[in-house]
C-alpha cells in the first residue's frame, strides 16, 4: 500500500521539448545530496533532482534486466544533473526508449556546448534505445531567453533554413558514424528499423492557429508560474525586461513535447542542467492534458560543460569550437582538446569520450606516477573527441596536421599538407625573387614570423628558427629552391607554436 501510494503521490513528473525549454507548474528540484536504496543497497548520490521524495522507495531495478540501465552509465561518468523519476532506471533496463533532446538553428554549426547532448543521445543509442534530434525551425523564430540578458536578434527565413540545414548535417553525421545498430538509420518518423530521426518542428507548428492553441494549451499554463521561471524573473528585473514573443517561448517548447509524445512516442528528454525547470514544465503539461497513469514520460538533465575555474569551457580566442569542419578545421579542433589542463583532462575524458571507466582510471593513476608522458591524457582525449565529431578521416587529417606542424618532425611536407593546414596557419606570399637567395634571417622577419632580424638572430641561437620543420643552426642560410615544397611554398617556423607559410608567386 504504501508503495502504492507512493506512486500515486509521485506522478507529478513528465518531460519536455528542446533542450531550449519553456515553463508550467512544477515542483522544486532539489540540489542535496540524498540516500537512495537502489538494489536495497544505501548509497549517497550526487546531484540527483526529483520530482518528488517518495518515488524512491517505490524505485527497484529488475533483476533481469535486459540491457544496462543508460542512466546508471551517465551517472558514473558524471553527466547526469537530475531525473525527474528514479524509475527510469529501472525502466530503461526492460523497454526501449525514445529520447530526444532539440537545437535551435540560431548558427550555421553547432558548437561545443551543444555537444553533450549529442553525446548524451549517442549513450541511449549505444543502450539500445532511439534517438531524436529536434531542430527548432519555429522556436528559433522566437528565440530562447533562458541565459540571455538581451532578446535574440529576429533571424531571417533564407538564414533559418541554411542554418537548419548545416545543423541537420552536423547531427546526422555524426550520429550515423557512431552508430552501431543494424537499423536504415535516419528517417523523418521513428520506426522498427530507424536508430534515431532528425524532425524539424516547423512541420507541426505551421499548421497550428493561434485560437486553437490559446483554447488547447493555453489554459493550462499558470502566469504567476511561468513568471517565476528564473530566466523570466532576471529578465523582468532587467532595464530590458522581456517580450511578450520571447515569454510565449515556454509554451511552444511545452506543446513540443505533447506533440512528439503523442504522435512519435517519444517519453524522454534530455537537456543542460539549465533547462530543467523547462523540461519539469513539459512532464506537467502532459499531466495535465493527457493525465496518465503513472510514469510515462521522464525528463534528465546533464551538467553545463564548465572547467575546472568555472568558466565556460568551449570558447577559444578565436570564438566557438564548432563541430562543422566546414567552420573549424579538425586539426584545431583536435588541439583545442589537446590543450586541456591536467586539472580537466579526466573529467572530460569520462564526459566526451566513450572509453571504459577502466582505461580512464588507468590514466589518471599513470598521470601521478613517475616518468608520465605529458599530454599523454590529452592526446587520448584529443583522438577520441575527434574521432567522435570528424570520423576516421578527420581524426587522421588532424593528426596528420599536427605532425606535420611539429618542429623537428620527421614527417615529409608535400603540397597536399600545406593545403590541409593552409586555414589554420598565417600565411603570406612573396615573389619568387623574394624568397630565393634570401637569408633566413631577413625571411623570418619579410613573413611576419618575427618582428626584427635581432630577435630572429636570437632565437636562431636558442636552436628555435625552424625551416620546413628543419631546425636552422647558421645564421648564413640562405633559401634555395630544394628548400620550396613542391615548388610552391615552405614553413617557417618560430618556437612551437609560431609559424607562417610562405607562398611563391
Amino acid at each position: 500500500m504504501a508503495a502504492a501510494a507512493a506512486a500515486a503521490a509521485a506522478r507529478t513528473l513528465l518531460y519536455s521539448s528542446h533542450s531550449k525549454l519553456f515553463f508550467f507548474p512544477f515542483s522544486n528540484c532539489s540540489k542535496k545530496l540524498h540516500r537512495s536504496i537502489i538494489n536495497k543497497n544505501p548509497i549517497f548520490v550526487p546531484l540527483r533532482c526529483l520530482q518528488s521524495a517518495q518515488q524512491n522507495a517505490s524505485t527497484t531495478h529488475d533483476p533481469m534486466r535486459s540491457r544496462s540501465s543508460v542512466v546508471d552509465i551517465l551517472e558514473e561518468r558524471g553527466l547526469l544533473e537530475c531525473i525527474t523519476s528514479d524509475n527510469l532506471r529501472s525502466i530503461s533496463t526492460t523497454s526501449t526508449l525514445k529520447a530526444y533532446c532539440g537545437f535551435d538553428p540560431t548558427a550555421e554549426s553547432l558548437h561545443l556546448g551543444n555537444l553533450l547532448g549529442i553525446i548524451v543521445l549517442s549513450w541511449f543509442q549505444r543502450c539500445g534505445h532511439k534517438a531524436v534530434a529536434l531542430i527548432g525551425g519555429a522556436t528559433a523564430r522566437i528565440g530562447d531567453p533562458s541565459g540571455k540578458s538581451l532578446e535574440r536578434p529576429e533571424l531571417d527565413a533564407d538564414t533559418l533554413e541554411n542554418n537548419t540545414q548545416g545543423i541537420t548535417n552536423v547531427i546526422t553525421r555524426i550520429l550515423h558514424m557512431n552508430s552501431s545498430s543494424n537499423g536504415d538509420g535516419v528517417g523523418n518518423h521513428l520506426n522498427s528499423s530507424s536508430f534515431f530521426v532528425v524532425m524539424n518542428n516547423y512541420d507541426w507548428w505551421k499548421e497550428v492557429r493561434l485560437l486553437d492553441f490559446l483554447k488547447q494549451v493555453g489554459r493550462f499554463a499558470r502566469v504567476g508560474t511561468m513568471m517565476g521561471k528564473e530566466s523570466v524573473k532576471k529578465r523582468l528585473e532587467s532595464e530590458q525586461g522581456m517580450s511578450y514573443t520571447e515569454f510565449t517561448y515556454q509554451l511552444l517548447q511545452g506543446y513540443d513535447f505533447l506533440y512528439l509524445y503523442q504522435n512519435e512516442g517519444v517519453n524522454v528528454q534530455i537537456g543542460g542542467s539549465d533547462q530543467w525547470g523547462n523540461i519539469t514544465a513539459g512532464t506537467e503539461l502532459i499531466r495535465k492534458i493527457l493525465q496518465p497513469e503513472g510514469d510515462v514520460a521522464f525528463g534528465l538533465t546533464f551538467p553545463l560543460l564548465l572547467k575546472s575555474d568555472g568558466t565556460k569551457f568551449g570558447k577559444s580566442e578565436d570564438g566557438a569550437i564548432w563541430l562543422s569542419p566546414s567552420m573549424l578545421s579538425p586539426y584545431k579542433f583536435y588541439q583545442y582538446f589537446f590543450s586541456v589542463p591536467d586539472a580537466d583532462v579526466i573529467r572530460f575524458l569520462k564526459i566526451l569520450t566513450f572509453l571504459d571507466m577502466e582505461e580512464i582510471d588507468e590514466l589518471e593513476k599513470e598521470m601521478n606516477r613517475p616518468g608520465y608522458t605529458p599530454n599523454t591524457a590529452q592526446r587520448r582525449l584529443a583522438e577520441q573527441v575527434t574521432l567522435f565529431v570528424h570520423g576516421e578521416d578527420g581524426l587522421n587529417e588532424a593528426l596528420k596536421a599536427t605532425e606535420a606542424l611539429r618542429p623537428g618532425a620527421e614527417t615529409k611536407l608535400d603540397w597536399k599538407t600545406f593545403e590541409g593546414i593552409a586555414e589554420d596557419v598565417p600565411s603570406c606570399s612573396l615573389a619568387s625573387d623574394q624568397v630565393l637567395n634570401i637569408s633566413l634571417i631577413d625571411l623570418s622577419v619579410s613573413s611576419g614570423l618575427l618582428d626584427s632580424k635581432s630577435a630572429a638572430r636570437r632565437l636562431l641561437k636558442q636552436g628555435g628558427l625552424y625551416l620546413n620543420n628543419s631546425r636552422v643552426d647558421s645564421e648564413t642560410k640562405r633559401i634555395e629552391p630544394q628548400d620550396i615544397v613542391d615548388g610552391k611554398v615552405l614553413l617557417l617556423s618560430a618556437g612551437k607554436k609560431n609559424k607562417v607559410i610562405v607562398r611563391i608567386t
